[in-house]
C-alpha cells in the first residue's frame, strides 16, 4: 500500500493452478495499481515533529510511514497516551488495533488502557489487546483467566497458545476450562489447545479422564475423543486400541486411533498395532502395518518387532517376492495440438464411461484408488487446456508429491512407483495402488523416474475426441 492509499498487487501469471511445473516460460506478470474511480494521488505531507503529524503517520496505510509515527510516539512515553488513546474511538478497527499495540508500550497508564480493551465488543480487538499484553509480559495468566471463557473461540485459541510454556501446576485449570469450550469440530481450536498442552499431556489427560463420566472408550463423546487424540498420552493406549477395533465407530474414527497408537513409543502401543495388522483388513490393516514398518527401528527399537512381524506373517524379508511394474516412456504424440482438442465439443456422458480407466489410479468422487491425485474438482479449477495437456503429455507437469521413483532390485526387477518410506523395508505403491514392501538388502539402486507415472493419452489408446469427452466429464465433477 502506498502512502497515498493506492494498493499495488504484484501478480504472477501461470495458466496452470498448483503443482510444481511452470507453463509460462516467459515468466509473465503485471503490477496492478488499485484505486477508487476518480482517485487523485496525493502523498500527505507529514510533520513528524508534532504529535498531530505523528498521529497522522500512525494512521497511514503504508507500513513504512506508520512505523515512523509509531516510533516517535513511543519515544514520548506518557505524553503520548492521551492522543494515542483517542484513536481507540476511531471508526477504523485497524487504527484502533495500532493504538492498542502502542499503548502497551507507554507505561502503566497505557497498559491500563489496553487492559480495558480485553472487554471490547470486537473479538479481534480483544485478541489484539491480549497479544499486546503478552508481548510485554504483563500479568499474562491473570488476563488468560479472564478470557478463558470468552464467547469467541478465536479469543480462547489465543489463551490456549499462551499456555504452551506455562508449567502444569499453573496451566491445568485454564486448559481444562478451554477443553470444555471445544465443540468437537473446530480443528484450529483443537490444535491451539494441544499446543497449550505441550509438555503437560500426561497431567492434562489424567485431569480430563477424572472428570469424564463415560469410561467406555467406544462411547466417548466426540469432543472428548478428539481432545484425547490430540494429547496422544501413553495412559490412553488401551483406550485407543479398543476404539481402533470397534466396528460401531466410523472408519475415520478408527483410523485416528491407529494414528494415535503410532505416536506412542511403548511396547503396549506396538503390540496393539500388531494385533490390528493381524486381525484387520483394508485401510486399518494398511495403516497399522505402515506405522510398524516405518518405526520398528526407531520409535520401537527395543520391541523386537522384526521377529514379531515375521512370526505373524505380516512381513518376512526372507520370503518377500517383488513384482515388476514398469511405466514405459510415452512416445512422441501424434494427436493434434492442445488448442485443437480444446476446440472440440466434448460429450460428458461418453466421457464418464471413458473415465472409468482413470479409476485404476485416481479417485473421482467415491470411486477409484488413492494412488494418483484426486480428480474431484480438479478440472473445474483449471483451464480446459491445462486438463487436456495433463492427459496428452502428463510428464510436462507432475503434481507436487507425485514424482515417481525407479527402484531396481539386485535380481534385475524394475519397479516404478511412489515411494512413501525409504526405511527398511522400502515401501512403494505401484500402478493400481498396489503396495510392495522391499527389504533394503534386495535393492540395487533407487533414483527419480524423471517422468510421470501416468500413461499418456496415446498409451491409453485415447483419440482427440476421447480426450475432449473425458475433459467435459471431469469439469462436471
Amino acid at each position: 500500500v502506498g502512502p497515498d492509499g493506492a494498493i499495488y498487487v504484484a501478480d504472477w501469471f501461470d495458466p496452470k493452478i498448483g503443482g510444481n511445473g511452470q507453463l509460462d516460460p516467459g515468466s509473465n506478470g503485471a503490477i496492478y495499481r488499485i484505486v477508487p474511480i476518480g482517485f487523485k494521488s496525493v502523498i500527505p505531507s507529514l510533520n513528524l515533529e508534532t504529535v498531530e503529524g505523528q498521529i497522522e503517520a500512525l494512521k497511514s496505510p503504508a507500513v513504512n510511514v506508520r512505523a515512523l509515527g509509531y516510533r516517535r510516539l513511543r519515544d514520548q512515553g506518557k505524553a503520548a497516551i492521551a492522543p494515542v488513546a483517542a484513536l481507540l474511538e476511531d471508526e477504523n478497527p485497524f487504527i484502533r488495533a495500532r493504538a492498542i499495540w502502542l499503548l502497551a508500550e507507554l507505561g502503566p497508564e497505557g497498559r491500563a488502557r489496553v487492559e480495558s480493551q480485553l472487554r471490547a465488543t470486537d473479538p479481534m480487538l480483544r485478541i489484539t489487546a491480549f497479544r499486546a499484553l503478552r508481548r510485554i509480559q504483563d500479568r499474562v495468566l491473570l488476563h488468560a483467566s479472564e478470557l478463558a471463557t470468552d464467547p469467541s473461540p478465536a479469543v480462547r485459541r489465543e489463551v490456549a497458545l499462551a499456555l504452551r510454556d506455562v508449567p502444569l501446576s499453573e496451566a491445568r485449570e485454564l486448559l481444562l476450562i478451554l477443553a470444555k469450550g471445544y465443540d468437537g469440530k473446530d480443528r484450529s481450536y483443537l490444535e491451539a489447545w494441544g499446543t497449550g498442552c505441550t509438555g503437560k499431556e500426561a497431567g492434562i489427560y489424567a485431569a480430563l479422564a477424572a472428570g469424564q463420566s463415560e469410561k467406555n472408550p467406544v462411547r466417548w463423546p466426540a469432543a472428548y475423543a478428539r481432545l484425547v487424540w490430540r494429547l496422544t498420552p501413553v495412559g490412553a493406549t488401551s483406550a485407543f486400541a479398543v476404539r481402533a477395533r470397534a466396528d460401531s465407530l466410523s472408519e475415520a474414527e478408527r483410523l485416528e486411533s491407529v494414528t494415535a497408537l503410532g505416536f506412542i513409543p511403548t511396547q503396549a502401543a506396538a503390540e496393539a498395532l500388531l494385533d490390528l495388522a493381524r486381525q484387520s483388513s483394508g485401510k486399518l490393516k494398511e495403516h497399522a502395518l505402515w506405522w510398524l514398518l516405518n518405526y520398528k527401528d526407531s520409535r520401537w527399537k527395543e520391541c523386537n518387532l522384526d521377529a514379531a512381524l515375521k512370526q505373524s506373517g505380516l512381513y518376512d524379508p526372507d520370503r518377500v517376492t517383488a513384482s515388476a511394474s514398469i511405466i514405459p516412456p510415452a512416445p512422441a504424440s501424434q494427436l493434434p495440438s492442445v488448442a485443437t482438442i480444446a476446440g472440440l465439443k466434448g460429450d460428458a456422458t461418453r466421457g464418464a464411461t471413458l473415465a472409468t480407466a482413470c479409476f485404476l489410479c485416481h479417485r473421482i468422487g467415491d470411486k477409484g484408488v488413492d494412488y494418483a491425485p484426486v480428480l474431484t474438482g480438479f478440472a473445474s479449477r483449471q483451464s480446459a487446456e491445462a486438463v487436456i495437456s495433463a492427459i496428452v503429455d502428463p510428464s510436462a507437469d507432475i503434481s507436487q508429491g507425485y514424482d515417481g521413483t525407479e527402484v531396481i532390485l539386485k535380481d534385475g526387477t524394475v519397479i516404478d512407483g511412489l515411494v512413501y518410506t525409504v526405511k527398511n523395508p522400502l515401501m512403494i505403491r505401484t500402478l493400481g495402488g498396489v503396495t510392495q514392501m522391499i527389504p533394503s538388502a534386495k535393492i540395487a539402486s533407487r533414483k527419480p523416474l524423471g517422468r510421470s507415472l501416468m500413461l499418456s493419452a496415446e498409451q491409453l489408446n485415447l483419440s482427440s475426441q476421447d480426450v475432449a469427452d473425458i475433459v467435459a466429464y471431469l469439469r462436471t465433477q
